[in-house]
């Protein structure tokens, strides 16, 4: 089954943490937490914890994100946790990896499995799609 959905950034929260030992590399690594709330055939919210090397002024970088969503696909209610992340050169998204995590659905989406995908559209819509299967 495929959901899709555009979403929004509601919080982003630059975190404290830092790694340790700290290493010097050529982009700084940060952590941050970010709320989003989906609309379309994916509707909710999710709480992400976001880890990126990233340079703001050149939008280099990589980031790697674990979210914990709730709400429905297509009409089924429960919540999930995913992992995505990607690379890119300022204009582009590469290296892209997506997955539900097993075994984290709950109510009407235990058993969910599968993978997914994110654009950013030119006038910066957010969109994302869940490729899924319920056992």
């Amino acid at each position: 089954m495929r959901a899709t959905a555009t979403f929004t950034v509601k919080a982003f929260v630059l975190a404290e943490l830092k790694p340790e030992p700290s290493v010097t590399t050529g982009l700084p690594v940060g952590v941050a937490t970010m709320e989003k709330h989906f609309e379309g055939e994916v509707t909710g919210r999710s709480a992400t914890l976001f880890t990126a090397a990233y340079d703001q002024s050149t939008g280099v970088g990589t980031y790697v994100a674990m979210e914990s969503f709730e709400g429905s696909l297509q009409g089924r209610e429960g919540a999930f946790n995913f992992v995505h992340s990607a690379t890119t050169s300022g204009s582009d998204r590469t290296a892209e990896f997506f997955t539900i995590v097993p075994s984290s659905g709950t109510r009407e989406l235990a058993g969910i499995s599968g993978s997914g995908g994110m654009t950013v559209d030119a006038d910066g819509t957010h969109r994302m799609w869940f490729e899924y299967q319920l056992d």
